[in-house]
């Protein structure tokens, strides 16, 4: 076991209060904290990368989910990836760098068993909150296993300039879809999809979603990967052809809400059409990981995936950072550099 020299505190931020609506600064603190000793088995992440993903808003509100509400007073949490600077872990050295969950701070006490060793020269340690990460896998899982993907597919994803979003689209492609959907919200995030290799794009700020759908997919389509939820989930129920299948990742439209949102009004026609509709959460398929990371590292090596990132300097605008990707300002993922 090797140690180093070590930092007695940290700068972490805090929930300060529970977000009503869409969150504020007032929501977050920053704040500093002691580190506390090693234990046996643990070790000490200088964390240089850190994840913002929309699924935070949920964990900001105390109510049941799939995943523990996060703690007032307490620090917040997400992928993080960094430098290992002390360790008591007969597994994990010092130098060897890893990603976690102890995010939104500047150094983590890490348990050996909840860090996994990443390899920085296959790719840089952002992409193992990215493409490489969760929302990678987000990605193939809710292709792949939830929708039943079939080459030859038509396939619609909303959120499409997003790090899930724009991963689902080009898996799809990668795997034979004869045409890939996206819809996003700005004039420049559908130019990057048509670089991306989306064979058609439009811009729902500009007109109705489901016009516009009709417009990109005149014979319907197979697949609805869904992001947003509200109108963009009506669009796609009404343009589903028989047996269609939507995979329910996320509903971003309606994350700040502070009212119960309408469902789509058209929900009847799943059962002339004969859909499937299905949520999923990516941590009950991990099995998969492995068989991603394969074709993932291949297709970023050959160029046929690409991880668009957009960043952000500083633990102390990690908050904004996070408020801005709730307002879609970011192409492809979010990341807090530290």
């Amino acid at each position: 076991m090797a140690t180093t020299e070590t930092p007695t505190e940290t700068r972490q931020i805090v929930l300060a209060s529970r977000p009503h609506g869409t969150p504020t600064d007032e929501n977050f603190r920053l704040e500093t904290a002691a580190i506390p000793t090693l234990k046996s088995g643990q070790i000490l992440v200088q964390n240089e990368v850190m994840s913002v993903d929309p699924y935070m808003r949920g964990r900001m509100n105390d109510t049941k989910s799939y995943i523990p509400p996060f703690q007032i007073d307490e620090p917040l949490q997400g992928a993080a990836a960094g430098t290992v600077i002390a360790s008591e872990s007969e597994k994990i050295k010092v130098g060897d760098h890893v990603s976690h969950q102890l995010g939104w701070r500047e150094f983590a006490v890490v348990d050996d068993a909840a860090a996994t060793v990443i390899d920085v020269e296959a790719a840089s340690a952002s992409k193992y909150l990215g493409i490489l990460g969760m929302p990678g896998l987000t990605a193939y899982v809710g292709l792949t296993e939830i929708a039943k993907f079939k080459q030859g597919d038509v396939v619609f994803v909303s959120g499409a300039a997003g790090a899930v979003g724009s991963a689902v689209g080009q898996i799809a492609k990668a795997l034979g879809a004869s045409t890939v959907i996206g819809s996003a919200g700005s004039v420049e995030k559908i130019a990057r999809l048509k670089e991306l290799g989306f064979d058609e794009a439009f811009n729902y700020k500009e007109g109705d979603v489901s016009e516009s759908l009709q417009k990109a997919a005149p014979d319907g389509i197979d697949v609805y990967y869904d992001n947003v939820g509200g109108d963009h989930l009506q669009a796609a129920i009404g343009a589903l052809r028989k047996y269609g299948r939507v995979a329910m990742c996320g509903a971003v439209s309606q994350y700040n809400a502070t009212e119960p949102e309408p469902g789509p009004n058209n929900l009847f026609l799943a059962v002339g059409k004969e859909l499937n509709l299905r949520g999923f959460i990516v941590g009950n398929h991990y099995d998969l990981a492995e068989e991603f990371h394969k074709h993932a590292i291949e297709w970023l090596q050959d160029g046929t995936l690409q991880a668009d990132e957009t960043f952000r300097d500083g633990l102390e605008n990690a908050p904004q950072a996070f408020i801005d990707l709730l307002g879609g300002a970011n192409t492809g993922k979010m990341v807090v550099r530290l």
